[in-house]
């Protein structure tokens, strides 16, 4: 699912909200979890999940080329762990291909 689906199933969703105010909905709420976690706050949505900024300490590396060892410095990156209800949902859903 992409940005545009999201907008295009809030819009379907709630006919009072327009494809611009739905847009703008999206745009906002992705925007507040991006300064939160830039800011390393953590975000919990009861029921579905919760996003973190974990830390990478600086490591050494190696190049695949030429095998010679690279720094590579530390930094932070986002993490999302799903909540129960989420995963007993995604785990109890028919597998495309599967029998089910």
């Amino acid at each position: 699912m992409t940005r545009s689906d999201l907008v295009e199933a809030l819009a379907a969703r709630f006919a009072q909200l327009g494809q611009r105010d739905a847009e703008l909905a999206v745009k906002t709420l992705l925007e507040a979890m991006a300064d939160a976690l830039t800011k390393g706050q953590r975000i919990e949505v009861r029921g579905f999940g919760s996003f973190s900024v974990n830390h990478r300490p600086a490591r050494m590396g190696r190049n695949p080329r030429s095998g010679e060892s690279v720094a590579i410095p530390d930094k932070r990156v986002p993490h999302f762990k799903p909540g129960k209800a989420l995963r007993e949902q995604v785990d109890g859903a028919p597998r495309p291909g599967m029998p089910g």
